[in-house]
This record gives C-alpha cells, structure tokens and sequence, in this order.
C-alpha cells in the first residue's frame, strides 16, 4: 500500500478524551474513529491488526480441535428466559422488541443459543465431545464505557462452548482451551499469568482469567515466579496432564484476594504485576443443560445432562492490551505477528527520480516476495515521516535517501529497539525475507 493512497487521518496532539495509552494511540495513529459512546469504527490500519489477531485465536481453537460457527447477533429472549438469565443479568443486556412485540436482545454472550442448537441436534453420548466456537460481535450497555476499545460497549469476541458426557470428559475440554490459550497468547508475544476467577454471571465453581502484564494495566497480580519460567516452547506439542494441573496448581491472585500473611510462595519468588484481562474460561458444568434439558443418551440409555464449558477471548480487546503492553513515547510498537504492515519503507527524497526509481523497484520486490509494505511515498519533509512511522509502529522501517544510494546502501531500522543499520540494498531485501 501507498501511504498517499492510505486512508490513515493520524492526529499531532494526544486527544483530550483518551485516558490510557491505548486509546490515545489508536486514534492518533489512525486506527479507529469513535461513532458514539464506546462504539468505533475500524479504519483500514486497525482492522488489519483486528484480522489477523482473529486469524491466529481461530488457528489455535482450530488446532484444539474445535469447530467454527457464526451465531446470530440478535436473540431471543425466550432462550434466555429458559435458562434464568434474562432478568438477572442486569442493564449491560440491551433488550429491544420486533415489530411483532417479541422480546428481542443484542447477544451479550451465546450459552442459551449454542445450548439450544445442541439439544435441537445431537442426543446421545456417542457424538461426544464437542467444542464449538464463534468470533462474533457482542453488545453491554456499560455504565460508563471507557478507555477506548478496553471498555466499550460494542466488541468483538471469541466464544468456544464445550459439550461433554461427564465432568471428567469435560475437565479435559477446559484443559486443551486453557493450553490453547497460553498458545494463543505467545504467538502473540505475550507474557499471560493464568488467575483463578470467580464465575460471575456465567455460572460454575471452575474459572481462569487470562491477564497479560503491562505496566498500565487495571489488576495489581500477585503470583509465582514459576509461571514465567514455564518453557512456552513446550506448548509446541502435546502437554501431559500431570503438566497441565502442575502450571494451574502455581499460585496467582488478584490484588483482592491475595492475603500476605498465606501466602504459599516465599517472598523471593512473588512477583507483583499489572495486569489486563483478554481472556476468560468457565467450567459450568451441568447449569444450563440442566435448565434447557440439553441431555444425551449415556452408555446406559438413560438421559443425562451434558457437561457444559465456555471460553472466552476478546479479540478486539487484544488490539488495545497489545498497544498497552509495547508503547514507548513516539508511538505503538507492534510484534511482527499482528503488524498492519511488516514494513514502513521511506522515501526520504520523492522529487529525487535516482531515489522514487529505486524505492519503487524495492516496494515491487518486497510485494512480490509476500512481504507486506507500506510505502510512504508523500512529497513531505522527512522529520513527518519518521514520526509517522514511529507512531504507528511497523516492526521495520527501510529508509531510503539520495545520499545513502550514492554508497548502494539503505538504512534499517528495528522499531522495538531502535537500532540502525547501513546495509546494502541485497541485504536489506534478505533481512526483511525477501
């Protein structure tokens, strides 16, 4: 993409609504617009981010061997009303009526819906397990939305429901989704602290909260140093059981709950963090299959309820927790993973026919390389282009000027760390994989 052609409207000075670094940095760079209280409208740099943390969440729930859906985003009341929900869930639950009077809601969560199409489809123990799962946009009525993406009311979400014969089966299905989401996380260069949780309005008594640390995040976490040196290489393959209640037997707690005196860790390996919760996984059990009479023939023939887990992660939270967690003063730093674009390539003098000739020739062979670039190509001073590209954050800057040519040489530039490097242009072809 040509930055003249890109629709990306960056803003100089910090915008007087945003609180955090996240928000603050998503609209000067130019990644969203706000359309009204917490809900906005992705501009084509974010929604780049948007898909491709949404591309690596499914390709882990696709890898744990859960199946995809797409569930509807309007439901009706009278699944929630079956299961108990519908008056207890509280004002975050926007209720509206067709124009036939039915009680109607913009879906906060799915598990009436997903329980209502198992109990319609499957009815014995011998199509067991199954894990199905969505990403889909979801609605709460937040009080006060705020912080940007963190805390809006319109957000983007991956939801996975698990269906089993018996809470034995079904531990195993909340252990693949608690391993695929320590995955899920490193591939997004992550550190995530799994925090045992309460269950909330999703019922059960088996809950982990998924916090990745950075240092402007809304939980103070307590917890064992251990999980940090947990090898993340092993979740390459399979995990033993035995490892698995191991990592989640390793102390972590909120700030709330985490008494000092207790403590089961010794002081030297307590760590204290901030944290910001992107994922959520429940263990429910029988709460609303029991409720919804979602049952299944067991090997007896007789009718049982089948055991029931969800899994959630919010996608769109992601883009702004991974702002949160890579930022310095200029600008977002994004893992290559997620980057709208690998490569910011600069042509610091467009009037120069030597320099234009030779950043087109490299856009065109970084292109046909798979390689994905931004090319600014404006007539502007260079000091607004490299601010730009700072701000917005590409992992790898290609810097190209008439002075550095004369020597057949380019300069790149590592966004995480700053450092420069004259290299020929072969070189910086090689380096950036082309």
């Amino acid at each position: 993409m040509r930055l003249s052609s890109c629709f990306m409207p960056t803003l100089r000075e910090n915008p007087a609504e945003a609180q955090v670094s996240s928000h603050r940095l998503m609209l000067r760079a130019g990644l969203i617009r706000q359309a009204s209280a917490g809900i906005y409208i992705w501009l084509p740099l974010g929604l780049r981010v948007l898909r491709k943390i949404e591309q690596i969440v499914r390709e882990e729930q696709d890898r744990a061997g859960a199946q995809e859906i797409l569930m509807p985003t309007i439901q009706s009341a009278e699944l929630w009303q079956e299961s108990g929900r519908y008056d207890a869930y509280g004002k975050e639950m926007l209720r509206i009526s067709d124009r036939h009077g039915r009680e109607m809601l913009y879906g906060p969560t799915n598990e009436e819906m997903v329980t209502d199409l198992f109990r319609s489809n499957i009815n014995s123990y011998k199509d067991l397990p199954k894990m199905l799962y969505h990403i889909q946009w979801k609605f709460r009525d937040e009080i006060r939305p705020r912080f940007g993406i963190m805390r809006g009311r319109e957000f983007l979400m991956k939801d996975n429901y698990s269906f089993d014969i018996d809470a034995e089966a079904g531990r195993l299905s909340y252990n693949k989704m608690y391993v695929a989401y320590l995955r899920t996380f490193a591939r997004l260069g992550l550190v995530a602290i799994p925090v045992r949780a309460d269950t909330g309005a999703i019922g059960g008594d088996l809950s982990h909260e998924f916090q990745i640390l950075a240092e402007t995040g809304e939980s103070t976490l307590y917890y064992d140093k251990a999980i940090e040196d947990f090898e993340l290489s092993s979740l390459s393959g399979d995990i033993a059981p035995a490892t698995i209640e191991k990592l989640q037997g390793l102390y972590a707690m909120e700030e709330e709950k985490h008494d000092p005196k207790n403590c089961p860790v010794a002081p030297e390996d307590l760590r204290t963090a901030k944290g910001i919760e992107v994922g959520h996984i429940f263990f429910f059990g029988t709460k609303y299959s029991a409720a919804m009479k979602a049952t299944v023939a067991g090997p007896d023939g007789k009718l049982t309820p089948v055991e029931m887990g969800s899994y959630g992660i919010g996608v769109s939270r992601l883009v702004g927790a991974l702002i949160e967690a890579g930022h310095d003063d200029d600008g977002i730093i994004w893992p290559e993973a997620v980057a709208p674009y690998k490569v910011g390539l600069i042509n610091l003098r467009v009037k120069d026919d030597g320099c234009t000739a030779a950043c087109d020739d490299l856009y065109h062979r970084l292109t046909q390389a798979g390689v994905e670039v931004l090319y600014d190509d404006r007539n502007i001073g260079a000091g607004g282009k490299f601010a730009d590209m700072d701000l917005i954050g590409l992992p790898w800057q290609l810097i190209v000027g008439p002075r550095g040519l004369k020597n057949a040489l380019v300069e790149l530039k590592c966004r995480a760390t700053g450092a420069r490097e004259q290299l020929s242009i072969a070189a910086a072809l090689g380096k950036l994989g082309a």
